[in-house]
């Protein structure tokens, strides 16, 4: 794809986004307020919930997707990755969740939706877009820009933009860090035995005031917020993220600044494995466990004290 045309498909995907979030919004807002949440069986995930919406979001996807890429992967939470056109070939897969955190949307309290645009033929992400549906801060976005470099930016619902280019240089004494621990068996315990964690995060700064603190955070937005400077790292040592949940949110924290290692403190490459048939069906099926922060000091510090 040339640099023109990424840059199109960069305003079309940022323009999408939005519309979509507008059309879903207030139909989640009625299914909390009436407590008709439409769910539905999920037999790809049997242990997450899936609701109409989700499976509405996917469909909506494909079908403004294919009104402006005449051939691409398609690669959704919610169905297995299949060729959308002519070419059977295509250079770009899109990666699609396309309604994160979806229990909490149809209560109204957070929901996000994630798109990323990988070239096959570069092996990394080109674009991505992580939409807010309920908050001022809407969209979450970074591309590759014609000279190469990657950037970060996000969009308020004023249509405000402000680019993404300082995040946190906090040391883990002074740090927010956020976790998904809403599973109870799965996430939360596995948090609450990190004690030399809980210890590090708790240490008393120089002044004699106790700074760290642990918040919850969602998918790929959380990174975002990493990105953004709003939070200063986040970590997931349990179950992993799967590749929707990671990968979008972490290119747009790369293009920001920040870092994402793996637990060995490895840095986690651009290349999340979509470059053929065989490694896009793997790559749907595996999650990772990581580390993501807005300095390279504060992710290893995290590291070092994680239990795992």
């Amino acid at each position: 794809m040339s640099d023109q045309n990424t840059t199109e498909l960069a305003q079309y995907i940022t323009d999408m986004v939005p519309t979509m979030m507008a059309e879903i919004r207030p139909r989640l807002v009625q299914a909390a307020l009436t407590g008709h949440r439409s769910e539905t069986e999920n037999v790809r995930h049997e242990d997450n919930f899936l609701s109409e919406y989700d499976l509405w979001m996917h469909g909506r996807y494909k079908e403004l997707l294919s009104e402006y890429l005449p051939s691409f992967i398609y690669a959704s939470e919610e169905a297995d990755p299949h060729v959308v056109g002519s070419d059977p070939e295509p250079d770009l897969c899109i990666l699609v969740d396309p309604l994160d955190t979806s229990e909490l949307a149809v209560r109204s309290l957070h929901g996000y939706t994630h798109i990323m645009v990988y070239s096959r033929s570069l092996k990394r992400p080109i674009i991505a877009v992580v939409g807010d549906i309920f908050h001022h801060v809407q969209l979450y976005a970074a591309m590759r820009e014609p000279d190469g470099a990657d950037r970060a930016f996000m969009v308020t619902a004023s249509g405000d933009r402000h680019a993404l280019n300082q995040p946190s240089r906090a040391r883990l004494p002074q740090a927010l860090v956020t976790n998904y621990l809403m599973r109870p068996d799965e996430r939360f315990r596995p948090l609450a035995k990190q004690q030399q964690f809980f210890d590090a995060l708790s240490a008393a700064s120089a002044d004699g005031k106790r700074r760290g603190r642990i918040g919850v955070d969602f998918g790929s937005v959380s990174l975002c917020h990493v990105a953004a400077g709003f939070t200063d790292a986040t970590v997931e040592f349990a179950k992993g993220f799967a590749v929707w949940d990671l990968s979008p949110g972490h290119y747009i924290l790369h293009a920001a600044g920040g870092v994402t290692i793996d637990l060995d403190g490895d840095p986690i490459p651009l290349d999340c494995g979509l470059n053929s048939t065989a490694e896009i069906n793997q790559t749907m099926g595996t999650r990772r466990k990581f580390i993501a922060a807005g300095n390279r000091v504060l992710a290893e510090e995290i590291r070092e004290t994680m239990q795992h």
